[in-house]
């Protein structure tokens, strides 16, 4: 069976992720696939609105596959850049494809996942959407265009979301607008039947069955998240939330003690520099340039062992700290590549 299902129902077209043992975590040859379903619907007059969810299992989209990203990394990197370099053409394509396009994030929505939800343009959560970037926790950082969407999110709750991989619930998806539909899951089946029976349907259809979400919790810290993640300067958060003192802001200073000081770093000037992108092209050159270089950098490696390999949950950094991520380090890692060697959209 194909970890990727396409098919045509009417006027509908179908991409179901179906790799539920890995939590349906992107390959190469998965997102190869989804390229050429869309490129080959692109064209079809006959297809009107294309559908992005899951065959099975508990999550939409884990993420990639990390496992062969790092030991791709401690060689060549070819596998990884091959990775990256397909990985962005889908998510750019999602973002430029000029039919509807509607992911459902029912389930785990994590890096690639969100990469792949994030550029449709409806995205339905539910009760079972868990939504989150957690790249510096393996010195990664949140790529796909995290610097492009978690840049344009309100106020600070981007920068807060990058550096401390905070999960949110379908309802605070919905609160931030990285969903624009809210439904329970139970009326997912329906909705994709009603698309498919009359495409001119989708928005009336998803309006329709959404429901009354429950309360976005992340507002209540709104606030603190602006005042205390205010700054581009790590050390300044940390500075903050120490000087802060309360309950949740060390609750979340404990939180980043834990994260990559490297990847932190490069996760806050990816966003600084992702607000004023003016394409999301632009976004993604620039990405795969900070992925090729951080995929063969230590932190990576280390943090993929400590938390998939060996599981023991402790990355040894290095840098261990923020003040040892000097500003030629970040020039380094964000130095574009040669001409024959960047990412193109295809």
């Amino acid at each position: 069976m194909s970890d990727v299902l396409t098919s045509v129902d009417g006027r509908v077209a179908r991409i179901r992720l179906n790799r539920p043992k890995a939590l349906n975590a992107l390959t190469t040859l998965m997102c190869e696939a989804m390229l050429a379903a869309l490129d080959t619907w692109r064209t079809d007059a006959a297809i009107e609105v294309i559908l992005l969810d899951h065959a099975e299992g508990r999550g939409f989209c884990a993420g990639g596959d990390i496992r062969m990203l790092a030991e791709s990394g401690a060689g060549d990197g070819t596998e990884a850049r091959r990775f990256f370099h397909t990985e962005y053409r889908l998510n750019h394509r999602l973002f430029t494809y000029a039919k509807p396009t509607v992911a459902f994030m029912d389930g785990i929505t994590m890096g690639g996942g969100v990469g792949l939800a994030c550029p449709c343009d409806h995205r339905v959560a539910t009760e079972n959407t868990k939504f989150a970037m957690p790249e510096t926790g393996i010195g990664l950082f949140p790529d796909v265009g995290g610097g492009w969407f978690l840049s344009r999110l309100p106020g600070r709750i981007g920068q807060y979301l990058a550096l401390t991989g905070h999960r949110l619930d379908g309802a605070e998806c919905l609160a931030l607008g990285l969903a624009t539909h809210y439904l329970p899951s139970a009326t997912l089946e329906d909705a994709k039947a009603r698309i498919a029976a009359d495409p001119a349907t989708l928005a009336t259809t998803l309006a329709d069955l959404g429901s009354t979400q429950p309360e976005a919790r992340i507002l209540a810290h709104r606030a603190d998240i602006d005042r205390l993640f205010a700054s581009d300067v790590l050390e300044d958060i940390y500075a903050a939330l120490e000087a802060d003192g309360g309950e949740w802001a060390l609750k979340q200073l404990a939180t980043l003690k834990t994260k990559s000081p490297q990847t932190m770093k490069v996760s806050l000037r990816l966003l600084h520099e992702g607000a004023t992108m003016s394409t999301f092209e632009d976004e993604m050159r620039q990405e795969y340039a900070v992925g090729a270089h951080v995929v063969q950098r230590h932190d990576f490696l280390e943090g993929v062992r400590a938390v998939i390999v060996d599981k023991d949950n402790a990355p040894r950094w290095d840098p261990a700290t923020p003040e040892g991520v000097s500003p030629h380090v970040l020039d380094q890692i964000f130095a574009p590549l040669p001409a024959a060697e960047e990412w193109t959209p295809g």
